[in-house]
């Protein structure tokens, strides 16, 4: 294809350079002269290990060259690649100038062309940004529509400095969002040859995609450097224990527990977090990533609470109060902590666990505890769904027992549905009525 990338920073340099040596022709555009020249003389303009090897060979093989002409590299290409930065505001937001301008430029240009052009956004950008900002500047000054006329697209890039060339040849995933089919197709065409899983979801998913993968690495080392200084007050080489870690490749280092749904409870998480904090404390160390653990899994619940009391109705199904289907474990369940919030908030409250009910049979702690440690919320279950479901308003998916699906197929159209967990009843999640915790 006849590529022209807008921005010669990092990721344009990369792009450029790699798109030429797969063969496509490529023209790097940037308003800096130094840069310009950097690549029409085959010299590389940042340091990158393998780059400047290939900005020689693609400009001597004439796949590749830099002008400061946006108007003419996207009269040349079929497609455009925005590179250009996205910094950091005083508040944190981004700062969208760089984006702003290059797409006025960008719909200016596209307005003279007869041929379907091909607009990808690279930086990165929160999702939300290609609709409500790049698409609506591009529409205006083209005079043409997105995903019609012209096509639109994002496809975020996964590249680590210092491995960038590795990493663009060989990558972990290429994710492509796009308007239409069409874009989605040429954009996934630049990457002919390159053996790699591919996904092409809705632009705002793919937005979502790269900054989901950089909070969690940021995350990760600060976890690992977190519990390593806990490991080391106490004597013991977090190296050793964290390849120990490793090897449960099912929960530790799988996807286990990161799809987003309710707040952790039971019997192990909250009582570990809280142990390690406090083993901390004794050794003068201070646990900022443990602290905001426990305080996140608090305002998830708080979450849950404030969806409905938005919806205004008093009358609450609560289906499940274990904090997981299956079992009658109520220890640090957040379903208990969700029902207490919303006994005290003056709701009619009834819950179906079945479990939960049978435990009250039986004899032990479990039942001591429904019975004497939370007699005010043990008074709402209720034994079957038929009573659960009289004269209820909102239903509250709590767990993933399988009856509740059948529960809550049986509920009228019009009674609000809010799902904790994500059933993944497709007929349910269609109803205008029902709505996800955090989805």
């Amino acid at each position: 294809m006849k590529v022209s990338v807008i921005g010669i920073g990092y990721v344009g340099a990369v792009a450029s350079a790699c798109l030429a040596e797969m063969g496509h022709d490529v023209i790097a555009v940037d308003t800096e002269q130094v840069k310009i020249d950097c690549i029409n003389k085959g010299i590389s303009p940042i340091i990158e290990k393998g780059l400047g090897d290939l900005i020689k060979k693609g400009v001597k093989s004439r796949k590749l060259k830099a002008t400061d002409s946006l108007k003419d590299a996207v009269a040349e290409s079929e497609i455009s690649l925005i590179c250009v930065g996205t910094p950091s505001e005083v508040d944190g937001s981004l700062d969208y100038k760089y984006i702003r301008e290059i797409c006025k430029q960008l719909g200016e240009a596209i307005k003279d062309k007869d041929t379907f052009h091909t607009v990808v956004v690279r930086s990165t950008v929160v999702p939300g940004t290609l609709l409500n900002v790049v698409k609506p500047i591009l529409e205006e000054h083209s005079g043409k529509v997105a995903g019609q006329d012209f096509g639109l697209g994002n496809n975020p890039e996964f590249l680590r400095e210092s491995t960038a060339i590795e990493d663009y040849f060989h990558p972990t995933q290429i994710v492509v969002g796009a308007l239409d089919e069409k874009t989605a197709k040429r954009i996934m065409g630049l990457y002919d040859g390159i053996d790699a899983p591919r996904t092409i979801a809705d632009v705002s998913v793919s937005e979502g995609v790269k900054y989901v993968s950089n909070a969690w690495r940021a995350n990760k080392i600060s976890f690992a450097n977190e519990i390593g200084n806990i490991l080391k007050r106490h004597g013991v080489d977090s190296h050793k224990v964290m390849q120990i870690f490793f090897e449960d490749t099912k929960i530790n280092m799988g996807p286990s527990f990161l799809m987003p749904g309710f707040a952790f409870g039971g019997s192990c998480l909250p009582k570990d977090i809280r142990a390690l904090r406090a083993s901390a404390k004794s050794k003068g160390l201070k646990t900022p990533l443990f602290d905001s653990i426990i305080k996140a899994n608090e305002l998830q619940i708080k979450h849950a609470f404030d969806m409905i009391w938005e919806k205004g109705q008093q009358n609450v199904a609560l289906l499940g109060l274990s904090f997981k289907p299956n079992t009658d474990d109520l220890r640090e369940s957040p379903l208990v902590i969700l029902a207490d919030l919303l006994l005290k908030g003056g709701y009619n409250l009834k819950i179906y666990d079945p479990c939960v009910f049978e435990a009250r049979r039986m004899n032990g702690s479990n039942r001591e505890y429904i019975e004497k440690g939370i007699p005010h919320i043990s008074s709402c279950l209720v034994e079957t769904a038929d009573e659960l479901m009289l004269n209820s308003e909102i239903f509250v998916i709590g767990n993933g027992t399988k009856e509740f699906a059948d529960i809550i197929n049986r509920t009228d159209e019009a009674s609000t549905i809010i799902d904790l967990v994500r059933f993944k009843n497709a007929p349910i999640e269609t109803r205008a009525s029902y709505s996800g915790l955090c989805w």
